[in-house]
């Protein structure tokens, strides 16, 4: 079905509804739907400061999307899911440190519920049979009249192409069930998802996910190594997150606290 943004509210309302305490005091949210653009996240990063309140952005193709670390994000008009939401906080940038955490959170519970089986690679990756079915960027800026504005970009695949693979250059993940259903109502779920925990996240931080994160920890006590541009800074066992979203990794001299920057993490073997 294709996606139309007063279907995406109604759901949405209709999400709201269902919780009769704190969901029904959220923020509502803006939602804009185009055929293509170049970015989501740069279009909304454009209009962040201007901005009277959260904005959802889907584009049903997106020709420049971005990934961490100034990557490319593949995407196939129709195979792929990609829209960001632009959110205000009263915290500051370095408060959000734990947020792009939070957002695969939401997303890999949401996806769970619906009978998805995924889990999460740190920092910000969705993993599913070990392949990654999706991706996230966070970027920041300061907002106009104090706190930050963080837009939060998400790319899931719903189906592989082998047109995407051959591009992207390696095995992706698929969920064959979510290309199947409404596409309005997967984009509610996962609005109503974030709504809910980032308005947690402002009240309690990232201590708040840390457990939750850490049971879906897709490499949970397996040997990794922390990469740079392919160069191996740090090797050892992958224990989980701490309050910080820092991965601790236990290594022959002991154990290291990892800041996600722009390293990558990969399975030893």
């Amino acid at each position: 079905m294709q996606l139309n943004a007063e279907k995406i509210r109604i759901r949405l309302k209709q999400l709201q509804l269902k919780e009769h305490d704190f969901s029904a005091a959220l923020t509502s949210v803006q939602i804009e739907v185009v055929a293509e653009t170049g970015s989501t996240n740069t279009d909304l990063m454009r209009r962040a400061q201007t901005l009277a309140g959260p904005v959802l952005l889907v584009a049903l193709h997106q020709t420049a999307g971005r990934g961490r670390a100034g990557r490319t994000w593949h995407s196939e008009a129709g195979a792929v899911l990609t829209f960001s939401l632009a959110w205000h906080f009263s915290l500051t940038a370095q408060q959000l440190m734990g947020l792009p955490l939070v957002v695969g959170l939401a997303v890999a519970e949401t996806l769970r519920e619906m009978g998805v089986p995924v889990s999460l690679k740190w920092p910000n990756d969705i993993l599913k049979d070990g392949k990654k079915l999706g991706g996230i960027l966070l970027e920041s800026c300061p907002g106009a009249e104090g706190g930050s504005w963080a837009v939060i970009g998400i790319g899931l695949n719903l189906s592989v192409p082998d047109a995407l693979e051959a591009r992207i250059g390696q095995a992706v993940a698929d969920a064959l069930w979510l290309a199947q259903m409404d596409r309005n109502h997967l984009l509610a779920a996962l609005t109503h998802a974030l709504q809910v925990r980032l308005a947690y996240f402002e009240q309690v931080g990232f201590a708040g996910f840390v457990a939750r994160w850490n049971h879906l920890h897709a490499f949970a006590n397996q040997v990794v190594t922390v990469q740079d541009q392919g160069r191996v800074l740090q090797q050892g066992v992958a224990l989980g997150v701490d309050d910080s979203a820092c991965l601790l990794l236990q290594t022959e001299t002991g154990l290291a606290r990892v800041h996600a920057g722009d390293v990558s993490l990969r399975l030893v073997g």
